[in-house]
């Protein structure tokens, strides 16, 4: 199949091609080229001028495992009965059937990352998912890493019952002890592989087992933080346990984003269509994205749904640029950016060869960051959804 007579913003290193086709076979993107193909397949689309370009990518979401409209019932997020559980997984929590997978595709949203909550220092295991489908299982891209929350979140939920953690110092600790206990886990794991005669293996633990890819450094360490400190904190247990951090949320990221910079941490910034709600949050300014980007930071923007519904994060990356982002820079942070971020890179992102067939046409002169744009067609592993 044919999508020609498109403008193709492939977002990657081929820049923009004014007028081409890409051609789609079993999923993938099989090629890409000027102009139009002397032979056009009969069940090829014109895109009449419009413009191509990846499905956007949602780096930080709680989308199925909060499901819309209900309470208790439906919020899978946080298994706050213990607060340090990386054995948690969002893949078991998430329900497909979630009215918000198809508020999505219609937004041109075709993988997100759904993750646990911020109740707990560690909430579990986070999971890139593709927004169309049935069972979990077939959505699923690959696992992205382990959550961990600092600042109020935890604060509060374990205040209010007078039980640990109630300060940033102990909230830390937790996390702290946690990766120690795994990393000893490893050591001890790797003496009974080295030398079963003289070492046993350690008792199962579940939670060093969730732990050890991230050790690895075979999934990365997401970081849930507003305030520049904690923002710090994250930093300070990342090199400790020599982890690949990502900073979630950021909102007081501008103050510190040159070090940031020199570190080397992306962050998932937003939400940002959203009301100061906790004093954390007291330092939101749409300039974040901005400033982070002008120190060359790798940065993505998130809506966090359920926070900010999830068919705004187009609308969320023109408030960006509102606060000063590049245009540019706002289409990558929707689409090849979370796709570096979150590890799925070598499928999604980009219009590119060999990659899934994630796609969205805009009919011509559409703006897709605008409030008022809906792409014509939305395309996941090449099926029209």
């Amino acid at each position: 199949m044919l999508i020609y007579n498109a403008e193709i913003f492939t977002m990657d290193e081929q820049g923009v091609i004014p007028n081409g086709y890409v051609s789609v076979e079993n999923g993938k993107i099989t090629a890409i080229g000027h102009g139009t193909p002397d032979t056009i397949p009969d069940n090829s689309i014109n895109a009449e001028g419009g413009a191509l370009y990846p499905g956007f990518i949602d780096a930080h979401t709680h989308l199925g495992i909060i499901e819309d409209g209900l309470d208790f019932e439906g919020d899978d997020c946080n298994e706050s009965t213990d607060p340090f559980t990386p054995q948690m997984r969002a893949i078991d929590g998430i329900n497909p059937f979630d009215r918000c997978f198809a508020e999505a595709r219609t937004r041109g949203i075709t993988a997100v990352a759904s993750s646990p909550g911020s109740a707990n220092p560690c909430g579990g295991e986070i999971c890139a998912v593709k927004t169309d489908g049935r069972r979990i299982d077939d959505m699923l891209i690959r696992t992205c890493g382990i959550k961990f929350a600092l600042g109020e979140n935890p604060k509060n939920v374990y205040n209010d019952r007078a039980e640990t953690p109630i300060t940033r110092m102990a909230v830390t600790a937790l996390i702290r002890e946690g990766l120690y206990k795994a990393k000893r886990y490893v050591h001890d794991m790797n003496s009974y592989y080295q030398d079963s005669e003289n070492y046993d293996p350690p008792e199962y633990d579940i939670k060093c087992e969730a732990l050890m890819p991230l050790l690895e450094r075979k999934i990365k360490g997401f970081f849930h933080c507003h305030r520049a400190d904690d923002i710090c904190t994250a930093m300070r247990i990342a090199k400790e346990f020599a982890l690949d951090p990502v900073i979630i949320h950021g909102t007081e990221a501008y103050k510190i984003a040159d070090i940031i910079a020199e570190e080397n941490i992306p962050v998932i910034c937003g939400p940002l269509i959203c009301d100061r709600c906790k004093p954390e949050m007291k330092g939101l300014e749409l300039k974040n994205a901005s400033v982070l980007i002008e120190n060359g930071v790798k940065t993505a923007i998130c809506t966090d749904h359920t926070v900010i519904p999830i068919q705004y994060l187009p609308l969320s990356a023109m408030a960006a640029v509102k606060g000063g982002m590049d245009f540019s820079d706002a289409l990558k942070a929707l689409t090849c950016v979370p796709a570096e971020i979150l590890g799925i890179s070598d499928t999604v992102g980009t219009v590119t060869a060999g990659k899934d067939a994630d796609l969205q046409l805009y009919k011509k002169g559409m703006n897709p960051l605008d409030l008022m744009s809906e792409p014509c067609l939305v395309m996941i592993n090449g099926k029209e959804v």
